[in-house]
């Protein structure tokens, strides 16, 4: 039913209510801090640099403000320190769920490296049941708080790694019990996607989706790499495709100059969804600020542009957040968030019947009764 008095003023708590699509999540950069230090102290993990909840919130707050995505990537070593029992991960994966369930997420895939996760004696396969296990107590305790969501995994191998090809095994033989696609993450500088053409492949081979990490701190050769040689569905951020488009400022309202080279034009032609994650790529250096963030640009040249948390940890932020983010900077209204949430429900890696019953039957309605 549509709002009788007009449009809902966007604040932070509208935008809660709104139903929302998160494509780019780790669940080994969500937890909260409260979780960090109860499991260290239950796996006899020394390590963490803060002893209190609000010092390690803003320590990882502060530590993710590098300006590198290596030195970000730092962060992921207390997380994942307290993330190698199966215990650790079910209650990981199940806050996880209902910590999106209560931001107004509806669908959403989290992706993790299970090849993390294994100092303690498991198996990638005990990992993935103790992942897979959580997020299904998660979303049926988001049910019975009457939040629903659907929860998904994208399996992501390290790109410095050498287990790609096995990793990408691990996501066919568990993709009708949960896993939905693959990926792969870590540094981009040297470690290009092309060294992972097998894991790519094998993916192909069984007709199992897959997004790359690209275009990030790497720029535009990593996106054409990932493109021309693997095939991806999805751009893992895929920020940087803003280099090869010219005649107009990355942060400019103005886009009638912009000119597309051949990588830019075949991410657009082909709807190439493009995972972006404002606060992060502002934290990784990957863009200078949320008013040169070329969110707004490509999405007035109708890229299928999608908003994500990325860490919500280490960014201290949530779906809503990132949203109000870019109403704040680029004065986006209802209909536009609509249409970013759409763009991400028609990109996610569910068959095509359940993303549609997803869009009709939960996210334009969740949307009408705010637009009004």
């Amino acid at each position: 039913m549509a709002n009788p008095i007009g449009p809902t003023p966007i604040d932070l708590q509208a935008l809660r209510r709104a139903p929302k699509v998160l494509l780019h999540d780790h669940l080994d950069g969500g937890l909260r801090p409260a979780t960090v230090l109860e499991l260290a102290a239950e796996t006899g993990y020394g390590a963490l640099p803060a002893s209190t909840e609000p010092e390690l919130a803003a320590w990882f707050r502060d530590a993710a403000d590098s300006g590198s995505l290596v030195k970000y990537l730092e962060t992921f070593d207390h997380t994942v320190g307290v993330m190698q029992t199966p215990e650790a991960l079910s209650r990981v994966a199940r806050e996880c769920a209902e910590d999106l369930a209560a931001d107004g997420v509806v669908y959403a895939e989290v992706r993790f490296a299970p090849e993390q996760h294994l100092q303690g004696g498991l198996s990638l396969d005990e990992v993935m049941e103790a992942v897979l296990a959580g997020f299904a107590s998660g979303e049926s305790a988001a049910r019975s708080a009457g939040r629903p969501i659907v929860v998904r995994c994208l399996v992501t191998a390290m790109r410095h790694a050498a287990r790609s090809r096995e990793i990408a095994e691990l996501t066919v033989r568990w993709r009708d019990r949960g896993a939905v696609g693959f990926d792969i993450a870590g540094a981009e500088a040297g470690f290009p996607p092309s060294r992972h053409l097998d894991a790519f492949e094998y993916m192909r081979d069984h007709s199992a989706p897959f997004t790359i990490h690209a275009g990030e701190a790497f720029g535009l050769p990593s996106i054409h790499e990932a493109l021309a040689f693997c095939g991806c569905d999805r751009l893992g951020h895929g920020v940087r495709i803003v280099d090869d488009i010219t005649g107009v400022e990355p942060g400019s309202s103005d886009v009638s100059g912009a000119q597309l080279g051949r990588v830019a034009a075949r991410v657009r032609d082909a709807r190439i969804p493009l995972e972006l994650c404002p606060s992060s790529n502002i934290q990784t250096g990957a863009v200078a600020s949320m008013a040169e963030h070329p969110f707004n640009l490509l999405a007035q040249l109708r890229f299928r542009v999608t908003v994500n948390t990325d860490n919500r940890l280490m960014s201290d932020t949530t779906m809503s957040a990132e949203m109000l983010r870019l109403v704040e900077t680029f004065g986006y209204g209802w209909t536009d968030l609509q249409r970013f949430t759409i763009n991400a429900m028609k990109s996610a890696f569910l068959p095509f019947d359940e993303r549609l019953a997803i869009i009709d039957d939960v996210i334009k309605p969740g949307f009408a009764v705010l637009i009004g």
